[in-house]
């Protein structure tokens, strides 16, 4: 294994100013251990870094400001200036101001990752209201990573050490659920978890649960046909192009019974029928990952946590657990990547050893 590949170099975003993004990042990256694994750079501003840093009683953090000849300090966490203004940070506080520095530090880290600068992206949380400009008009992380790398679809999954959930739609009002629940996106949701789980969680046939739309996955048709009309026969399809797909199971009775356990990752149809069981279950250490993206980004699995920004109290271990799993996801997928690489070259070289075997057995 390589040295870039043993410590990639991870980009962390630093979200919403006014949120608590900056303030788990210090805390997540005061314990030095953390640069065995990666060499973490920020993308925000010194001056706002420092303001956080102030709040935080009994931190240990240190970090390199990155100059113009790029160098990188391997033995500390660095930070690359993305603006010069002075900012007021108003913790808590609904501002556009905020929003605005939340994504050019998106900015210069998504154009970082797709020149190779950086191996992987954390991003700290943003507020999707304070955030919105004519460079940015999506609901979340997700749709403009998407666009940003020409993706044709991914999927938002959530990850924690007992299970993975997937939406087939994300952050979209309930009243506009069902009309964006067709055959086609939640086949293309299925071939995107079959193949990540593959690449990037070492899992050579993975199952997946699907959940239906309806309470009791529409009792038979009793209470709503969704199941019946599109997600059962589009599970079927799946089935028939390699992908173990099962259900549609009821959402409630799924979680309930612990059924979850029995499957590699679990795909809901909307936000909080995937999202509310999975938090409360993955005991605040979940992780959101992209994908069907080219490139590595995980995220912590809450927001901007308004009410308490800037108090010092801001619990740190999702946005650590996320930021462990995206070196983790690195290295699966770039392990996987070798091991699939030249399948021919590699068939070839065991036949040809087992006909070596044969004749030294023969002679």
């Amino acid at each position: 294994m390589s040295q870039e590949l043993f410590r990639p170099v991870i980009g962390l975003s630093c979200g919403d100013l006014n949120g608590i993004g900056l303030e788990i990042i210090i805390k997540s990256l005061s314990d030095n251990r953390i640069l065995d694994v990666c060499t973490p750079i920020i993308y925000a501003n010194s001056k706002c870094l420092n303001f956080y840093r102030k709040s935080i009683h009994d931190n240990n953090f240190q970090f390199s400001i990155i100059r113009e000849d790029g160098k990188l300090n391997y033995k500390q966490a660095n930070l690359i200036n993305c603006w010069e203004d002075e900012v007021a940070i108003h913790p808590g506080q609904l501002e556009p101001e905020a929003g605005k520095y939340a994504f050019l530090s998106l900015q210069a880290a998504v154009n970082d990752l797709k020149s190779d600068r950086i191996q992987g992206l954390v991003t700290a949380p943003i507020h999707k209201m304070t955030i919105q400009s004519d460079q940015f008009h999506y609901s979340g992380h997700t749709p403009y990573l998407r666009d940003c790398f020409e993706a044709s679809d991914v999927v938002m999954m959530m990850v924690a050490e007992n299970m993975r959930v997937a939406v087939v739609t994300e952050h979209i009002p309930i009243s506009e659920v069902a009309v964006h629940i067709t055959s086609e996106a939640i086949l293309s949701k299925l071939r995107i978890m079959h193949s990540s789980l593959q690449r990037d969680f070492n899992i050579n046939k993975p199952k997946i649960a699907v959940l239906g739309l309806n309470p009791h996955a529409g009792d038979e048709g009793l209470i709503g046909n969704e199941e019946e009309k599109i997600i059962l026969p589009t599970i079927k399809e799946a089935k028939q192009k390699g992908i173990l797909a099962f259900g549609p199971y009821s959402a409630d009775a799924f979680f309930a019974r612990g059924s979850y356990q029995q499957f590699d990752a679990v795909l809901a149809m909307y936000h909080d029928q995937g999202l509310i069981p999975f938090k409360s279950l993955a005991g605040g250490e979940g992780v959101n990952f992209t994908a069907g993206l080219p490139v590595v980004r995980t995220s912590p699995d809450h927001g901007t946590a308004f009410d308490i920004a800037g108090k010092g109290i801001a619990k740190h271990e999702s946005f650590l657990t996320a930021l462990y799993s995206c070196v983790d996801l690195i290295r699966e997928r770039k392990i996987f990547d070798e091991n699939h690489a030249n399948p021919m070259q590699k068939r070839s070289s065991r036949v040809l050893a087992n006909l070596e075997d044969e004749r030294v057995t023969e002679e």
